[in-house]
C-alpha cells in the first residue's frame, strides 16, 4: 500500500496560532490527525481588538510549542512529513511572516516541499475536510476580514461574483458588539443577546440593497447603529439592537444570495449547484439556518464546514497543501508575505469613496 501524503498546515494571518497535520483514507478522503489553535483573546481584549505588534508578538512566542503539539498528537514523526503549508496571505504581514517564515525554516530543514496558501482559498476549501465537494460551486465568504461571493471553478480558479465595498460582515459584527459594551471578540455575542431582543425594534438601513448586484456594503448599517446605541438605557434596548442589526444582515444576505445563485448560474454554467458558505460568520445559527432555506427553495445544495472549521486554523491551510502537493504545485523559500492577496485577482478593486456601482 502506498504512503499516505502527511501535510502540516501552519496560520498565523490574524490572532490565532495554529497547526495541524492531515493525511487522507483509503477512499482518499482527508482526515485531520492534529487540529491545534490558539487563541489571542486575553492578549487583545483590553484593546477592543487585534494589535498587530502584539499578536505578532504573541506568534513568536507560540509557534514552535504549538506546532510540537499537533506533530506529537497526530503521532507521527516529523521527519514522515511530506509537505509544509504556510498561510501566505492575506492578512497583517507582521503576523503572516512569523507562520511563513517558520513553515520555509521547517521545510528547509526537513529537505521537504514548501506550499504558499492563500487564508481565503483555505476557507474556500475547508468543507473537503467533512464534505465530499466538486467543482464547480459557488461559495459565499464571510469572516472578519471578507465578505465575498465567489465561483470556485477549481484549485485556484475563482470567479468573484460580488464583495463588500467597505466593511466586512464579521468586522460589522464585531464593531456593533463593541458599541452595545461587549468585550472583544464580541461579534458571537450578538447572536446571543439577538435571542432576547425584539428584532423587529430598530428599522435600520440596508445600504445598496436594490443596486449593485450581489456586492455588498455594512458601513451605513454601523453609522445607524452607533447613533442609536448612544441612546440606550437599559439592557432590554441593548437587546432589541442587537436583535434588529442581526436581522438587517440577515435580510441584506438573503436578497444578495439569490442574485448570487443567478450570476454564478449565468456566468459559471454549473452542471450541479452546490452553495458553500465558509469564514467565521458561518457558525451564526440564525444565518445558516436563512441559508439553508432559501437553498431549498432555489435547489441548492447547502454545505458548511464543521462549526469547529468556521473561524481560522490550520487544518484548511493543510487541505490546501494536500490537494497542491498531489499536482506538485511547490512554492521557492523566497516566496513573499501578501497582505492583500485576492482570489480573483483580476476582479476590480471596489472599496473606499467614489465607488460606482
Amino acid at each position: 500500500m502506498s504512503k499516505k501524503p502527511l501535510i502540516l498546515g501552519i496560520e498565523t494571518s490574524c490572532d490565532e496560532t495554529a497547526a495541524s497535520i492531515i493525511s487522507e483514507n483509503d477512499r482518499g478522503n482527508p482526515i485531520v490527525l492534529a487540529n491545534i489553535v490558539s487563541s489571542q483573546e486575553d492578549v487583545h481584549k483590553q484593546f477592543g481588538g487585534v494589535v498587530p505588534e502584539l499578536a505578532a508578538r504573541s506568534h513568536i512566542e507560540k509557534i514552535d510549542w504549538i506546532v510540537k503539539k499537533a506533530i506529537d498528537n497526530s503521532g507521527i514523526r516529523i521527519n514522515e512529513l511530506d509537505a509544509i503549508a504556510s498561510t501566505a496571505g492575506p492578512g497583517l504581514i507582521v503576523c503572516l511572516s512569523v507562520g511563513l517564515s517558520f513553515g520555509k525554516a521547517l521545510a528547509a530543514s526537513l529537505n521537504k516541499p514548501f506550499i504558499a496558501v492563500n487564508h481565503l482559498e483555505g476557507h474556500a476549501l475547508s468543507p473537503m475536510l467533512n464534505s465530499k465537494l466538486n467543482y464547480p460551486y459557488l461559495l459565499l465568504l464571510i469572516s472578519g476580514g471578507h465578505s465575498q461571493y465567489l465561483g470556485v471553478k477549481n484549485l485556484g480558479k475563482y470567479k468573484r461574483l460580488g464583495t463588500t465595498i467597505d466593511d466586512a460582515i464579521g468586522e460589522a459584527f464585531d464593531k456593533t458588539a463593541k458599541l452595545l459594551g461587549i468585550e472583544f471578540p464580541g461579534g458571537p455575542q450578538i447572536e446571543v443577546l439577538a435571542k432576547k431582543g425584539d428584532p423587529n425594534k430598530y428599522n435600520l438601513p440596508k445600504p445598496i440593497f436594490n443596486k449593485g448586484g450581489c456586492n455588498l456594503s455594512f458601513a451605513g448599517l454601523k453609522t445607524a447603529i452607533l447613533k442609536i446605541s448612544k441612546e440606550i438605557k437599559n439592557d432590554q434596548e441593548k437587546f432589541n439592537l442587537a436583535a434588529s442589526f442581526q436581522k438587517t444582515i440577515i435580510e441584506i444576505l438573503q436578497k444578495k444570495t439569490k442574485i448570487a445563485f443567478t450570476e454564478f448560474e449565468r456566468q459559471i454554467k454549473p452542471k450541479e449547484k452546490k452553495f458553500v458558505v465558509a469564514g467565521g460568520v458561518a457558525a451564526n445559527k440564525e444565518i445558516r439556518g436563512m441559508l439553508i432555506k432559501i437553498c431549498k427553495e432555489e435547489n441548492y445544495e447547502p454545505i458548511f464546514p464543521s462549526i469547529e472549521l468556521c473561524g481560522d486554523n490550520a487544518a484548511m491551510i493543510a487541505m490546501v497543501g494536500l490537494e497542491k502537493f498531489k499536482l506538485k504545485k511547490f512554492d521557492e523559500l523566497d516566496y513573499p508575505a501578501k497582505p492583500r492577496w485576492a482570489l480573483d485577482e483580476d476582479a476590480l478593486f471596489l472599496k473606499g469613496a467614489g465607488v460606482k456601482l
